[in-house]
């Protein structure tokens, strides 16, 4: 008889480890192998649960979409909801502790390389995109026309983008992750008084 819960404990365990080996050997480098040597499993259990390795690519970029929408919420339910609020903390969330670690950097920046050849991580991706241009074309649509929240919310992301992608990228992570989220929340707010 099976054990309550053990799958999807394993499961997660695999996910661990797959983000574990992107960090350091990066997804192309990432085998099954180096995943199941991690988590200690036989490499048969990667097909077993997720149908190979991209299956747990895939589900493994899929944790990290779910924590980023997890911080959100938790930040979100802090506050008033008012639309400068609901801004501020997708803003946060994008900038969280987790998102900012070296296993989420190095796991998104492998992700984003490998999505303009994989139809699996493009679509992982262009769902990401169409979802923080949504929740902030909605905060901005609160107080402005449909289509200027739709620029707004156009601005907003890039500019999260890119602060991010700099900040992971440059020789001062933290200070330069803490800048950008900064700059980041004085643009949108700057949005929302025009």
């Amino acid at each position: 008889m099976p054990i309550v819960g053990v799958e999807e404990i394993r499961k997660q365990q695999l996910i661990d480890a797959a983000l574990a080996s992107i960090a350091e050997l990066g997804l192309q480098k990432t085998t099954i192998m180096t995943i199941s040597q991690r988590a200690g499993m036989s490499s048969g259990i990667i097909s077993h649960y997720f149908g190979g390795k991209q299956g747990l690519i895939e589900a493994a970029l899929r944790h990290l979409l779910d924590k980023l929408g997890r911080a959100f919420l938790e930040k979100i339910q802090q506050t008033d909801g008012s639309p400068a609020a609901r801004i501020l903390c997708i803003i946060e969330a994008n900038f969280t502790e987790f998102q900012r670690s070296e296993l989420a950097a190095r796991t998104w920046l492998s992700f984003w390389a490998r999505s303009m050849h994989e139809p699996g991580l493009k679509r992982l991706q262009q769902i990401n995109n169409a979802r923080l241009c949504s929740n902030l074309r909605y905060a901005f649509a609160q107080s402005m026309s449909r289509d200027k929240a739709q620029d707004a919310a156009r601005q907003t992301a890039a500019m999260i983008d890119g602060f991010w992608l700099r900040s992971a990228l440059s020789s001062d992570p933290d200070e330069n992750f803490a800048a950008g989220e900064s700059l980041c929340k004085t643009f949108a707010l700057s949005l929302l008084t025009h």
